[in-house]
């Protein structure tokens, strides 16, 4: 993929005629820009802020059919979950997709017993066409999972999901799109959408950075911006009534002094779990599962909610391993769920798929693990106006993927001085692509220093993120496209190393 430049995106949606403008650069946003792209339509993507910056770099990083939703009775959906993971591991993006083993901890006086959850794990394993689930003693689960609380423990389930680096996840959606055609574009944001015929035509769009508008005409426009779905809504229909509401899930991220290699599923009640998972060199804990009614961009943590989130996991964690002090970071995402009534954390995750009075598709909802399903089932819906028999067929493989093993070797041969962390990491989160972001370092070395010590991110990241993936702030940068923020290393100090970075880079690329 070629340099970024921001002002012929810009220029491009001005002047080009889309078959379809995407609205919103999440996930599921990023996942229809890819296939309709792939698919040989012009396509336009388009975020008011960074791609994946709100709930898509927000989630439980897990990849999963959902053991939760067997106990709902949703076997539709785990079953296709499976059948998702299995492609994105073995396809789509193995190297940012990784395999682990979780563990369910049955307590005597937990919500489940020893036969339900053997019979339980036996059907969650048959569905994703894997060996069946058993049960383990405390001793062999506290080998994989040091700081398991053992005491009253009776044995633990064991079966198999994933994990996924999410917001890089979506960044290589977006990376896909822009490699097959697609016009790209980060804080840019939809402000009027524009009528012909009482149709949808396309978008009004203001640059972010620049504070200029363009007109993008489309023959299709496709609303994707998650918990701001009613408010583009409105843009085309004054009187569109709420299609949905909001569930919170905070998460909160730990030092891990010891090394995991299972992850753990905690039971709360008959159908609620909350997760501890080794991810990053870090300890993931979440999620909470609350009803939010505010204004999505007020969305923050509280302490009161760190607090439960570490309390929950105090269920089956030592308390050293969960103590406040240990905090290294938190977030918070909205999940968007059907307008109906009942407990946020009973409702299934199903998809919010509708056709305005102008003809825009909304669409929100859903699993990160399907969310490839979600933008067929979205860009099915306008097949008509688009002229494509249907969407579909193989799993296509993402930029850079390739197995982990495979990039960790191709990287060790070409720079063997590396350190084996640094090189690890950049295999996870680059793939085949690591390699591209290294030879920006080749004619300054010091671009092969850490931005933290404590930290597996380097410099030439920071100028990669931004001549190749669209960074265009420090937080860009921090957050998203490496793991400094959320290691709690985003001090004063590597705040200032990105922001002079950007700042050469863009004297350079100018």
């Amino acid at each position: 993929m070629g340099l970024v430049d921001r002002s012929r995106s810009f220029e491009e949606l001005a002047t080009r005629r889309f078959d379809v403008l995407v609205i919103g650069g999440g996930i599921i946003g990023a996942g229809i820009a890819c296939e309709a792209a792939r698919a040989g339509l012009a396509v336009a993507l388009v975020d008011r802020a960074d791609f994946g910056s709100q709930t898509s770099s927000a989630s439980s990083k897990l990849i999963h059919g959902g053991l939760r939703y067997l106990r709902l009775g949703d076997v539709r959906l785990v079953r296709e979950a499976h059948r998702e993971r299995r492609a994105l591991m073995q396809v789509v993006a193995p190297h940012l997709v990784r395999r682990l083993p979780f563990l369910l901890p049955l307590y005597r006086h937990g919500p489940y017993h020893a036969l339900a959850v053997q019979a339980g794990l036996w059907a969650y394993s048959t569905l994703a066409g894997e060996r069946h689930g058993r049960l383990i003693a405390p001793e062999r689960a506290r080998r994989s999972i040091p700081a398991l609380r053992i005491d009253d423990l009776r044995a633990c389930g064991v079966y198999a999901d994933a994990w996924t680096h999410d917001s890089r996840l979506c960044l290589a959606n977006v990376q896909a799109a822009a490699e097959a055609g697609a016009t790209v574009a980060n804080y840019a944001e939809a402000t009027a959408l524009r009528i012909a015929r009482g149709q949808v035509a396309g978008a009004e769009i203001r640059d972010g950075r620049e504070g200029e508008s363009v007109s993008v005409a489309a023959r299709a426009v496709v609303n994707a911006t998650g918990p701001w779905i009613d408010h583009v809504r409105r843009l085309e229909d004054e009187q569109a009534p709420p299609s949905i509401r909001l569930s919170k899930g905070v998460h909160v991220f730990l030092e891990l002094t010891a090394p995991w290699s299972a992850a753990l599923t905690i039971p709360h009640d008959k159908v609620r779990v909350s997760f501890a998972v080794p991810w990053e060199g870090m300890l993931l804990l979440g999620t909470t599962d609350t009803s939010y009614e505010a204004d999505p961009d007020e969305l923050g943590v509280t302490e009161a909610e760190i607090r439960s989130v570490l309390a929950e996991a105090a269920v089956a964690l030592d308390a050293q391993a969960v103590r406040r002090e240990a905090v290294r970071s938190t977030s918070a995402g909205l999940r968007v769920l059907p307008n109906a009534r009942g407990p946020t954390a009973r409702a299934r995750r199903e998809t919010v798929l509708l056709r305005g009075r102008g003809g825009m598709v909304t669409v929100a909802g859903g699993k990160l693990t399907t969310y490839r399903r979600i933008a067929l089932e979205a860009l099915n819906a306008l097949r008509s106006e688009l002229g494509v028999a249907r969407f579909g067929g193989t799993p296509a493989p993402l930029p850079g993927a390739v197995g982990l093993a495979e990039a960790n070797a191709r990287l060790g041969s070409v720079h063997p001085e590396l350190d084996p962390t640094v090189r690890s990491h950049l295999a996870h989160l680059y793939g085949a692509r690591a390699e591209d972001v290294l030879r920006v370092a080749s004619l300054d070395p010091r671009l092969l220093e850490r931005l933290d010590p404590a930290g597996p991110d380097i410099a030439a990241q920071a100028v990669y993120g931004q001549e190749r993936e669209w960074a265009c702030t420090t937080d860009d940068v921090l957050r998203r496209r490496t793991t400094v923020a959320v290691r709690g290393l985003a001090g004063p100090e590597a705040v200032a190393r990105v922001e002079a970075l950007l700042l050469r880079a863009a004297d350079v690329g100018g």
